[in-house]
Protein backbone atom coordinates (compact mmCIF):
# COMPACT_ATOMS: atom_id res chain seq x y z
CA UNK A 1 0.00 0.00 0.00
CA UNK A 2 1.12 3.53 -0.78
CA UNK A 3 1.63 5.79 2.20
CA UNK A 4 -0.19 9.10 2.57
CA UNK A 5 2.64 11.18 1.12
CA UNK A 6 2.81 8.99 -2.00
CA UNK A 7 -0.98 9.24 -2.46
CA UNK A 8 -0.89 13.03 -2.11
CA UNK A 9 2.01 13.23 -4.60
CA UNK A 10 0.22 10.93 -7.06
CA UNK A 11 -3.02 12.89 -6.73
CA UNK A 12 -1.18 16.19 -7.28
CA UNK A 13 0.74 14.82 -10.27
CA UNK A 14 -2.41 13.46 -11.89
CA UNK A 15 -4.20 16.73 -11.19
CA UNK A 16 -1.49 18.67 -12.97
CA UNK A 17 -1.50 16.30 -15.94
CA UNK A 18 -5.26 16.46 -16.43
CA UNK A 19 -5.61 20.17 -15.62
CA UNK A 20 -7.82 19.25 -12.67
CA UNK A 21 -5.95 21.66 -10.38
CA UNK A 22 -6.97 24.57 -12.62
CA UNK A 23 -10.56 23.27 -12.65
CA UNK A 24 -10.64 23.06 -8.85
CA UNK A 25 -9.22 26.59 -8.53
CA UNK A 26 -11.73 28.03 -11.00
CA UNK A 27 -14.74 26.32 -9.42
CA UNK A 28 -13.61 27.33 -5.93
CA UNK A 29 -13.29 30.93 -7.09
CA UNK A 30 -16.80 30.89 -8.55
CA UNK A 31 -18.26 29.51 -5.32
CA UNK A 32 -16.42 32.04 -3.14
CA UNK A 33 -17.51 34.92 -5.39
CA UNK A 34 -21.09 33.65 -5.35
CA UNK A 35 -21.13 33.41 -1.58
CA UNK A 36 -19.68 36.90 -1.19
CA UNK A 37 -22.26 38.28 -3.61
CA UNK A 38 -25.04 36.51 -1.69
CA UNK A 39 -23.79 37.98 1.59
CA UNK A 40 -23.74 41.49 0.10
CA UNK A 41 -27.27 41.00 -1.21
CA UNK A 42 -28.40 39.82 2.23
CA UNK A 43 -26.83 42.92 3.80
CA UNK A 44 -28.51 45.18 1.24
CA UNK A 45 -31.90 43.53 1.68
CA UNK A 46 -31.60 43.77 5.47
CA UNK A 47 -30.80 47.49 5.37
CA UNK A 48 -33.63 48.19 2.91
CA UNK A 49 -36.03 46.23 5.12
CA UNK A 50 -34.96 48.08 8.25
CA UNK A 51 -35.16 51.43 6.44
CA UNK A 52 -38.75 50.66 5.44
CA UNK A 53 -39.59 49.54 8.99
CA UNK A 54 -38.17 52.83 10.24
CA UNK A 55 -40.22 54.77 7.72
CA UNK A 56 -43.42 53.00 8.78
CA UNK A 57 -42.73 53.75 12.44
CA UNK A 58 -42.11 57.43 11.66
CA UNK A 59 -45.31 57.62 9.62
CA UNK A 60 -47.25 56.04 12.49
CA UNK A 61 -45.76 58.53 14.96
CA UNK A 62 -46.57 61.52 12.76
CA UNK A 63 -50.07 60.37 11.89
CA UNK A 64 -50.98 59.84 15.53
CA UNK A 65 -48.93 62.85 16.67
CA UNK A 66 -47.74 60.77 19.57
CA UNK A 67 -46.12 62.24 22.63
CA UNK A 68 -42.63 60.94 23.36
CA UNK A 69 -43.70 58.82 26.33
CA UNK A 70 -46.53 57.21 24.39
CA UNK A 71 -44.25 56.56 21.43
CA UNK A 72 -41.86 54.72 23.70
CA UNK A 73 -44.68 52.47 24.89
CA UNK A 74 -45.59 51.72 21.27
CA UNK A 75 -42.02 50.66 20.53
CA UNK A 76 -41.95 48.41 23.60
CA UNK A 77 -45.15 46.71 22.52
CA UNK A 78 -44.03 46.45 18.88
CA UNK A 79 -40.70 44.98 19.95
CA UNK A 80 -42.38 42.34 22.10
CA UNK A 81 -44.72 41.26 19.28
CA UNK A 82 -41.98 41.18 16.64
CA UNK A 83 -39.64 39.19 18.87
CA UNK A 84 -42.34 36.59 19.43
CA UNK A 85 -42.95 36.35 15.67
CA UNK A 86 -39.48 36.68 14.18
CA UNK A 87 -36.99 36.15 16.99
CA UNK A 88 -33.98 38.34 17.82
CA UNK A 89 -33.10 41.54 16.00
CA UNK A 90 -36.12 43.60 16.99
CA UNK A 91 -35.26 44.97 20.39
CA UNK A 92 -36.51 48.43 21.34
CA UNK A 93 -33.03 49.83 20.71
CA UNK A 94 -32.89 48.24 17.26
CA UNK A 95 -36.31 49.59 16.34
CA UNK A 96 -35.16 53.01 17.47
CA UNK A 97 -32.09 52.66 15.23
CA UNK A 98 -34.35 51.72 12.30
CA UNK A 99 -36.36 54.85 12.89
CA UNK A 100 -33.17 56.92 12.95
CA UNK A 101 -31.89 55.17 9.82
CA UNK A 102 -34.91 56.44 7.88
CA UNK A 103 -34.72 59.95 9.32
CA UNK A 104 -30.97 60.46 9.13
CA UNK A 105 -30.18 58.74 5.81
CA UNK A 106 -32.99 59.98 3.53
CA UNK A 107 -30.74 59.88 0.46
CA UNK A 108 -29.44 56.35 0.95
CA UNK A 109 -32.39 55.04 -1.05
CA UNK A 110 -34.32 56.54 -3.92
CA UNK A 111 -37.95 55.52 -3.69
CA UNK A 112 -40.28 55.83 -6.66
CA UNK A 113 -43.21 58.15 -5.94
CA UNK A 114 -45.80 55.39 -6.26
CA UNK A 115 -45.03 51.97 -4.83
CA UNK A 116 -46.84 49.17 -6.60
CA UNK A 117 -49.74 48.16 -4.34
CA UNK A 118 -50.44 45.09 -6.44
CA UNK A 119 -47.05 43.55 -5.75
CA UNK A 120 -46.68 41.20 -2.82
CA UNK A 121 -43.13 42.42 -2.34
CA UNK A 122 -43.23 45.40 0.06
CA UNK A 123 -40.24 47.16 -1.50
CA UNK A 124 -40.77 46.32 -5.17
CA UNK A 125 -40.73 49.99 -6.06
CA UNK A 126 -37.63 50.72 -3.99
CA UNK A 127 -34.50 51.47 -5.94
CA UNK A 128 -31.07 51.93 -4.51
CA UNK A 129 -29.52 55.27 -5.40
CA UNK A 130 -26.34 53.32 -5.98
CA UNK A 131 -26.43 49.69 -4.96
CA UNK A 132 -22.69 49.62 -4.29
CA UNK A 133 -23.13 52.48 -1.83
CA UNK A 134 -25.41 50.50 0.49
CA UNK A 135 -23.40 49.42 3.52
CA UNK A 136 -24.27 46.82 6.12
CA UNK A 137 -26.64 47.43 9.01
CA UNK A 138 -23.68 47.43 11.41
CA UNK A 139 -22.02 50.17 9.36
CA UNK A 140 -25.09 52.40 9.54
CA UNK A 141 -25.45 51.84 13.28
CA UNK A 142 -21.84 53.00 13.66
CA UNK A 143 -22.34 55.99 11.33
CA UNK A 144 -25.36 57.16 13.33
CA UNK A 145 -23.04 57.74 16.29
CA UNK A 146 -21.38 60.59 14.38
CA UNK A 147 -23.16 63.88 15.06
CA UNK A 148 -21.19 65.92 12.53
CA UNK A 149 -23.23 65.43 9.34
CA UNK A 150 -20.32 66.38 7.06
CA UNK A 151 -18.05 63.87 8.79
CA UNK A 152 -20.78 61.21 8.64
CA UNK A 153 -21.23 61.72 4.89
CA UNK A 154 -17.46 61.46 4.42
CA UNK A 155 -17.21 58.19 6.38
CA UNK A 156 -20.17 56.74 4.47
CA UNK A 157 -18.50 57.47 1.10
CA UNK A 158 -15.09 56.19 2.20
CA UNK A 159 -16.55 52.98 3.67
CA UNK A 160 -18.30 52.19 0.40
CA UNK A 161 -15.39 53.12 -1.86
CA UNK A 162 -12.70 51.33 0.13
CA UNK A 163 -14.70 48.35 1.37
CA UNK A 164 -14.01 49.17 5.03
CA UNK A 165 -15.12 46.56 7.49
CA UNK A 166 -17.24 47.81 10.36
CA UNK A 167 -14.19 47.44 12.61
CA UNK A 168 -12.08 49.59 10.27
CA UNK A 169 -14.85 52.19 10.04
CA UNK A 170 -14.97 52.38 13.84
CA UNK A 171 -11.20 52.81 14.01
CA UNK A 172 -11.21 55.59 11.41
CA UNK A 173 -13.99 57.38 13.28
CA UNK A 174 -12.25 56.92 16.63
CA UNK A 175 -9.03 58.32 15.16
CA UNK A 176 -10.99 61.33 13.81
CA UNK A 177 -9.82 60.81 10.24
CA UNK A 178 -12.18 63.47 8.86
CA UNK A 179 -10.91 66.13 11.27
CA UNK A 180 -7.29 65.23 10.56
CA UNK A 181 -7.79 65.55 6.82
CA UNK A 182 -9.47 68.90 7.38
CA UNK A 183 -6.28 70.13 9.06
CA UNK A 184 -4.28 69.62 5.86
CA UNK A 185 -6.80 71.06 3.34
CA UNK A 186 -8.13 74.47 2.38
CA UNK A 187 -11.80 75.34 2.91
CA UNK A 188 -12.82 74.33 -0.63
CA UNK A 189 -11.25 70.88 -0.26
CA UNK A 190 -12.83 70.43 3.17
CA UNK A 191 -16.28 70.94 1.65
CA UNK A 192 -15.52 68.35 -1.02
CA UNK A 193 -14.73 65.70 1.61
CA UNK A 194 -18.39 65.36 2.59
CA UNK A 195 -19.56 65.25 -1.04
CA UNK A 196 -16.90 63.18 -2.79
CA UNK A 197 -14.79 61.60 -0.08
CA UNK A 198 -11.00 61.80 -0.29
CA UNK A 199 -9.91 62.64 -3.84
CA UNK A 200 -6.22 62.04 -4.57
CA UNK A 201 -4.85 64.11 -7.44
CA UNK A 202 -1.58 65.48 -6.06
CA UNK A 203 0.85 64.56 -3.26
CA UNK A 204 -0.69 67.05 -0.82
CA UNK A 205 -3.96 65.09 -0.99
CA UNK A 206 -2.51 62.02 0.75
CA UNK A 207 -0.86 63.81 3.66
CA UNK A 208 -2.42 63.82 7.13
CA UNK A 209 -1.35 65.64 10.23
CA UNK A 210 -1.14 63.92 12.59
CA UNK A 211 -0.92 60.23 11.73
CA UNK A 212 -2.43 58.02 14.43
CA UNK A 213 -0.43 54.86 15.15
CA UNK A 214 -2.20 53.57 18.26
CA UNK A 215 -2.31 50.06 16.74
CA UNK A 216 1.47 49.74 17.24
CA UNK A 217 0.94 49.22 20.98
CA UNK A 218 3.70 51.70 21.91
CA UNK A 219 3.14 54.23 24.66
CA UNK A 220 3.77 57.94 24.20
CA UNK A 221 5.82 58.29 27.35
CA UNK A 222 7.95 55.19 26.77
CA UNK A 223 11.47 55.60 25.38
CA UNK A 224 12.06 53.63 22.18
CA UNK A 225 14.37 53.86 19.17
CA UNK A 226 13.54 54.63 15.55
CA UNK A 227 14.40 51.01 14.75
CA UNK A 228 11.83 49.78 17.27
CA UNK A 229 9.22 52.11 15.78
CA UNK A 230 9.98 50.86 12.29
CA UNK A 231 9.78 47.22 13.42
CA UNK A 232 6.42 47.86 15.08
CA UNK A 233 5.16 49.35 11.79
CA UNK A 234 6.34 46.30 9.83
CA UNK A 235 4.63 44.01 12.34
CA UNK A 236 1.40 45.96 11.76
CA UNK A 237 1.93 46.78 8.09
CA UNK A 238 -1.70 46.28 7.02
CA UNK A 239 -2.94 48.72 9.66
CA UNK A 240 -0.19 51.19 8.78
CA UNK A 241 -1.11 51.18 5.07
CA UNK A 242 -4.76 51.73 5.97
CA UNK A 243 -3.76 54.68 8.14
CA UNK A 244 -1.70 56.18 5.32
CA UNK A 245 -4.79 56.13 3.11
CA UNK A 246 -5.83 55.17 -0.40
CA UNK A 247 -3.63 53.47 -2.95
CA UNK A 248 -0.53 52.62 -0.90
CA UNK A 249 1.39 49.38 -1.43
CA UNK A 250 4.53 48.11 0.26
CA UNK A 251 7.75 47.96 -1.79
CA UNK A 252 10.72 47.60 0.55
CA UNK A 253 12.03 48.04 4.06
CA UNK A 254 15.52 49.42 4.74
CA UNK A 255 16.04 49.89 1.02
CA UNK A 256 19.76 50.12 0.36
CA UNK A 257 21.12 52.63 -2.11
CA UNK A 258 24.83 52.79 -2.91
CA UNK A 259 26.71 55.84 -4.13
CA UNK A 260 30.51 55.87 -4.48
CA UNK A 261 30.77 52.69 -2.38
CA UNK A 262 28.77 54.25 0.44
CA UNK A 263 25.57 52.57 1.56
CA UNK A 264 22.45 54.39 2.71
CA UNK A 265 19.19 52.88 3.96
CA UNK A 266 15.65 54.23 3.51
CA UNK A 267 13.27 53.17 6.27
CA UNK A 268 10.27 52.37 4.04
CA UNK A 269 9.63 52.50 0.33
CA UNK A 270 5.97 52.51 -0.72
CA UNK A 271 4.13 53.11 -3.98
CA UNK A 272 0.87 54.99 -4.49
CA UNK A 273 -1.15 53.89 -7.50
CA UNK A 274 -3.20 57.10 -7.61
CA UNK A 275 -0.16 59.38 -7.58
CA UNK A 276 1.80 56.93 -9.75
CA UNK A 277 4.96 57.47 -7.79
CA UNK A 278 7.18 56.06 -5.07
CA UNK A 279 6.66 57.37 -1.55
CA UNK A 280 9.67 57.25 0.76
CA UNK A 281 9.01 57.24 4.50
CA UNK A 282 11.51 58.07 7.23
CA UNK A 283 10.82 57.76 10.97
CA UNK A 284 12.27 60.34 13.35
CA UNK A 285 12.16 60.14 17.13
CA UNK A 286 12.17 63.73 18.24
CA UNK A 287 11.87 67.03 16.40
CA UNK A 288 12.40 67.56 12.67
CA UNK A 289 15.80 69.03 11.74
CA UNK A 290 17.28 70.49 8.54
CA UNK A 291 19.53 67.41 8.37
CA UNK A 292 16.44 65.17 8.17
CA UNK A 293 15.08 67.21 5.27
CA UNK A 294 18.43 67.15 3.49
CA UNK A 295 18.70 63.40 3.88
CA UNK A 296 15.20 62.83 2.45
CA UNK A 297 15.93 65.22 -0.42
CA UNK A 298 19.05 63.18 -1.16
CA UNK A 299 17.01 59.92 -1.22
CA UNK A 300 14.40 61.44 -3.53
CA UNK A 301 17.05 62.70 -5.97
CA UNK A 302 18.46 59.19 -6.18
CA UNK A 303 15.03 57.59 -6.72
CA UNK A 304 14.08 60.13 -9.35
CA UNK A 305 17.25 59.38 -11.33
CA UNK A 306 17.54 55.62 -10.84
CA UNK A 307 14.19 54.07 -9.84
CA UNK A 308 11.44 56.13 -11.49
CA UNK A 309 10.19 54.55 -14.72
CA UNK A 310 8.86 56.31 -17.80
CA UNK A 311 5.31 57.55 -17.22
CA UNK A 312 5.71 57.67 -13.43
CA UNK A 313 5.72 60.88 -11.42
CA UNK A 314 8.64 62.10 -9.27
CA UNK A 315 8.90 60.40 -5.86
CA UNK A 316 7.50 61.97 -2.70
CA UNK A 317 8.95 61.95 0.80
CA UNK A 318 7.13 61.80 4.13
CA UNK A 319 9.04 62.32 7.38
CA UNK A 320 7.11 61.05 10.39
CA UNK A 321 8.30 62.75 13.54
CA UNK A 322 7.16 62.66 17.15
CA UNK A 323 7.58 66.45 17.44
CA UNK A 324 6.96 69.14 14.86
CA UNK A 325 7.20 72.90 15.04
CA UNK A 326 5.12 74.42 12.22
CA UNK A 327 7.21 77.58 11.78
CA UNK A 328 10.54 75.74 11.88
CA UNK A 329 9.26 73.07 9.46
CA UNK A 330 8.26 75.76 6.96
CA UNK A 331 11.84 77.01 6.72
CA UNK A 332 13.37 73.53 6.78
CA UNK A 333 11.20 72.22 3.93
CA UNK A 334 10.91 75.41 1.87
CA UNK A 335 12.32 75.68 -1.69
CA UNK A 336 13.52 72.08 -1.92
CA UNK A 337 13.76 70.37 -5.31
CA UNK A 338 11.43 67.57 -4.25
CA UNK A 339 8.06 67.20 -2.54
CA UNK A 340 8.77 66.50 1.14
CA UNK A 341 6.17 66.54 3.89
CA UNK A 342 6.71 66.40 7.63
CA UNK A 343 3.86 65.07 9.76
CA UNK A 344 3.59 64.36 13.42
CA UNK A 345 2.68 60.87 14.55
CA UNK A 346 0.78 60.06 17.72
CA UNK A 347 0.70 56.74 19.51
CA UNK A 348 -2.68 57.30 21.12
CA UNK A 349 -6.07 58.28 19.77
CA UNK A 350 -6.55 62.07 19.80
CA UNK A 351 -9.44 63.74 21.56
CA UNK A 352 -11.98 65.70 19.57
CA UNK A 353 -11.13 68.80 21.64
CA UNK A 354 -7.48 68.59 20.62
CA UNK A 355 -8.24 68.50 16.90
CA UNK A 356 -11.01 71.07 17.20
CA UNK A 357 -8.54 73.47 18.77
CA UNK A 358 -6.04 72.83 15.95
CA UNK A 359 -8.73 73.38 13.33
CA UNK A 360 -9.58 76.76 14.82
CA UNK A 361 -5.89 77.72 14.80
CA UNK A 362 -5.60 76.72 11.12
CA UNK A 363 -8.70 78.73 10.21
CA UNK A 364 -7.19 81.88 11.75
CA UNK A 365 -4.06 81.60 9.63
Amino acid sequence: MKNDKELIHLRTTNSNKTGYGRLLTDVSGIIIQGRNTALRQIDTTQVITYWLVGRRIVEFYQKGKLRAEYGEQVLIRLSSDLLSRFGKGFSVDNLENMRHLYMEFPKVFKISETLSRKSSVPYSGLKSETSSRILSWSHYCELMKEDNLNARAFYEIESAQNGWSMRELRRQMDSLLYERLCLSKDKKKVKELSRKGQIIEKPEDVVKNPYILEFLGLKEETSYTETQLEQAVIDNLQHFLLELGKGFTFVARQKRITIINRHYFIDLVLYNRFLKCFVLVDFKRGELTHADAGQMNFYLNYFRENETAEGENPPVGIILTSKKNVVYSKYVLGNLNNKIFASKYKLALPTEKELDRKLRIEERR
